[in-house]
């Protein structure tokens, strides 16, 4: 390995972190795992030098982990073993915009609010929204086909990616996919690099859908007891054929962890909040809004109301997205951190999971917020873990087997859009024994010894 730095130094020079300070950094992403100190970490600013680099690391197989935004929540990105990492923050640029066309292109060092704040000036925006969009990146999103408040409308990251440049880990550069909204040419490699958490290329450029922003955004914010009337709700929404533009729920500690750290009340009783928009013209959006909230009256909330104030909705808006950090005021004691659970069901199956997610936390005697995108199933739990707890950290990690279990028993996934990483590796086991397609694990393992036949790229991360 000293040889095959010494030759990415001679590369790259000063854009090669080795000492220990700016390594530290790099053991981590922003889950719980920390991981090896990287041997160096490389600063790439163009495909040249990243195919450079791949060749230097693929003749002396040297591990190589690849690094955006570090936002990850499943260690992801985290060095695993002795490694090299590339960070692709230097390669932050939006290379070219076709509106017209319905795309644009950009390095995977962008990130995703820098990208829509650009999209925004020319009317248009990019849908996938993860609650880290300040720090996710583009590379990173796609590798972990990110989702985000959007999905239940406009689905997840693989929705929108038409094309990619990759390098492969022998250091070729090609090309898959392609600029046009459809095309037919054999196996779809673009789909395949969504979702592949860095283990078969480097993305070193992309070409991605984007959306007309809609004329005008309403919100309704209804209040339960239970979970129950608040997710028939949501299906009977669904079943009248209007589909939200983002559909949020949040249980009690998360209105409780929003109240404290942004002054924002909930309606006395209530359990439970949620949040829908509707998107429309400027003509329809009384109508439309006024429709969606004769149906989840139906269903006796608490409290509910119409906004379409624009700053009132940011800051709910806010709030939701900001949720992991207001989590980080009710914790009992400083010594607690938050893990965060990740699973999806079917959303006619979500008010049944929530009430057996409920009584897992109570076994378990876990403490954790329930909240996520209701309209598309996805079930976050923001869990207080104290690592020094040894006996407390062995409860969480048999609430979360028992989570993913729950979402395998309704039809669900264990993993919604953070990815398997390290920590999901044993959960991805059990969804494929319960679909009774074990041999997946082994195409799986055969496309990764095709692309990366030493096994360089972010190894012990999805499978062993």
């Amino acid at each position: 390995m000293a040889d095959a730095i010494q030759k990415i130094r001679k590369r790259i020079g000063k854009r090669l972190l080795e000492k220990k300070e700016d390594l530290i950094p790099y053991m981590k992403d922003s889950s719980y795992y920390e991981g090896n100190i990287p041997r160096a970490v490389a600063i790439a600013s163009s495909r040249e030098e990243i195919a450079d680099i791949m060749k230097i690391c693929y003749e002396s197989k040297t591990s190589v982990v690849m690094r955006s935004g570090g936002s990850a929540l499943t260690g992801s990105p985290v060095p695993y073993t002795d490694s090299v990492v590339i960070s692709m923050s230097a390669m932050n640029k939006i290379l070219e915009a076709h509106v017209e066309d319905g795309y644009v292109v950009t390095e995977p060092g962008v990130r995703l609010d820098d990208l829509n704040a650009y999209l925004n000036k020319l009317g248009f925006f990019y849908p996938p929204d993860p609650a880290s969009s300040t720090a996710a990146t583009v590379g990173g999103s796609i590798s972990t086909n990110a989702g985000g408040l959007r999905a239940c409308t406009y689905g997840t990251t693989k929705e929108w990616v038409l094309g990619l440049e990759i390098v492969l880990p022998n250091g070729k550069i090609v090309e898959v996919g392609g600029r046009t909204l459809k095309r037919t040419k054999g196996y779809d490699i673009t789909a395949l690099m969504v979702g592949n958490e860095g283990t078969l290329a480097v993305i070193t450029k992309a070409y991605l859908k984007v959306w007309p922003i809609p004329e005008e955004i309403g919100r309704i914010l209804a209040y339960f007891k239970d979970s129950e009337n608040m997710g028939k709700s949501i299906s009977n929404l669904k079943g009248k054929g209007i589909i939200p533009y983002i559909a949020e729920f949040m249980d009690r500690l998360s209105l409780d962890a929003i109240k404290k750290a942004k002054n924002i009340d909930s309606p006395e009783g209530s359990n439970f909040l949620l949040m829908i928009d509707i998107a429309s013209t400027h003509e329809s959006i009384g109508r439309k809004l006024d429709e969606a909230k004769k149906i989840i009256e139906e269903q006796n909330p608490i409290n509910i109301k119409i906004t379409r104030d624009k700053d009132e909705m940011r800051i709910m808006y806010e709030a939701r997205k900001g949720l992991y950090s207001s989590s980080l005021g009710i914790r009992d004691s400083k010594d607690e951190y938050i893990e965060i659970g990740d699973v999806v069901v079917p959303p006619s199956e979500l008010p049944s999971s929530l009430k057996e997610i409920e009584g897992s936390m109570k076994n378990f005697r876990i403490k954790a917020l329930l909240f996520g995108h209701i309209g598309d199933g996805n079930i976050h739990a923001n869990i207080m873990v104290d690592l020094k707890d040894n006996g407390y950290r062995e409860r969480v990690e048999k609430f979360q087997m028992e989570l993913g279990k729950i979402a395998l028993k309704h039809g669900g996934s264990v993993s919604a859009e953070h990815g398997i990483g390290l920590e999901k590796k044993e959960l991805l086991l059990e969804e494929l024994k319960e679909r009774g397609s074990m041999e997946v694990l082994t195409l799986m393992k055969g496309i990764k010894k095709d692309f990366d036949p030493d096994g360089i790229l972010n190894r012990g991360k999805i499978f062993d």
